[in-house]
């Protein structure tokens, strides 16, 4: 690693490190917002840097579901958390904002700084990895729209919003299952990497992708233990935490990790995150997180409102 790295890796140490200190120490929540916000964006670059050694071996499709499934566990917590202290509004739009944040936001940040990179102004990455996940989105977006129809309908299927629900999850999931068995076996070799060798080798590598996302997922509780007091002061409604900063925040991982990709060069890594990040969310995040809603008192549906319903068809 260079000296530059190394003193980048022990900013974002020392940064999460302090974001822990001020939240065991009972310091101000608003601080303690920032600093967490903070730590997150460090282990983003972490999370980055480590998935750009790894993808020196493999290729995007595997590189890409590894540092997606690291990445989304801070939204896996995140709406863990809500759902423990009953906050159900902030866990639902939390998901819907994730997905919007990443299909929309990210995607269209992640093509502007490739294409600007690019020497003609165009990004071009392989087509295979990005229609494989966008049939998969397709796919899942379709049953969670379908449930939620029938769910917000006046017949008997809206009085059993749980059971439906589990159900739907459940579909959901063995669809994922079925994909990713051949998503994987298709993936192809990576190309060779434009700076000669990997700046770690491969067990540091993946040792700072496991440090990465399980530091955000740690980092993501401080986070929301100081948001509902922070937005308290800001005067924000819980369903516009949840849609935007949750969402964006919980997603901090793959939104850096795909615009530093894509800076670099690397369109079809950046791609392969952002698509996998997306459909992970839709046919695995989504389904896993109403299955296990279903231990707590407040259980997380797919019974969302009409304009999330109409906003996820349309995207």
């Amino acid at each position: 690693m260079s000296g530059g790295q190394k003193l980048a890796l022990g900013g974002t140490v020392a940064v999460a490190i302090v974001a822990g200190v001020l939240n065991y120490t009972g310091a101000d929540e608003v601080l303690v917002f920032v600093v967490a916000g903070l730590a997150l964006a460090g282990l983003a670059w972490l999370v980055s840097f480590a998935t750009e050694q790894v993808g020196a071996r493999f290729g995007p499709a595997i590189t890409g579901f590894l540092q997606s499934t690291l990445g989304n566990l801070p939204e896996f917590f995140i709406v863990v958390f809500a759902l423990s202290a009953g906050q159900v509004v902030v866990a639902q739009t939390s998901i819907i904002g994730s997905l919007f944040a990443n299909a929309l936001l990210v995607m269209g940040a992640v093509i502007v700084v490739g294409a600007r990179h690019s020497e003609d102004g165009c990004m071009r990455f392989r087509k295979r990895l990005p229609n494989d996940t966008a049939t998969l989105l397709l796919v899942a977006s379709f049953i969670i729209v379908v449930v939620g129809l029938a769910l917000h309908s006046a017949g008997r299927a809206a009085r059993h919003t749980d059971q439906i629900s589990a159900v739907g999850a459940t579909c959901l999931l063995v669809v994922y299952a079925v994909w990713l068995s051949s998503y994987l076996r298709s993936d192809d070799p990576p190309r060779q990497a434009e700076g000669g060798r990997p700046a770690v080798t491969f067990g540091p590598a993946l040792g700072m992708l496991a440090l990465g996302g399980v530091g955000a997922a740690v980092t993501s509780e401080w986070f929301i233990d100081a948001l509902a007091p922070a937005i308290s002061r800001i005067g924000i409604s819980p369903a516009f935490a949840g849609l935007v900063i949750v969402a964006i925040a919980g997603n901090a991982v793959e939104n850096f990790t795909g615009i530093v990709l894509a800076a670099k060069g690397k369109s079809d890594l950046a791609v392969s995150v952002v698509k996998n990040s997306v459909a992970q969310i839709a046919a695995f995040l989504f389904p896993l997180l109403v299955l296990v809603s279903l231990l707590f008192p407040t259980s997380l549906t797919f019974a969302v409102g009409p304009v999330y319903i109409g906003a996820l068809f349309l995207t």
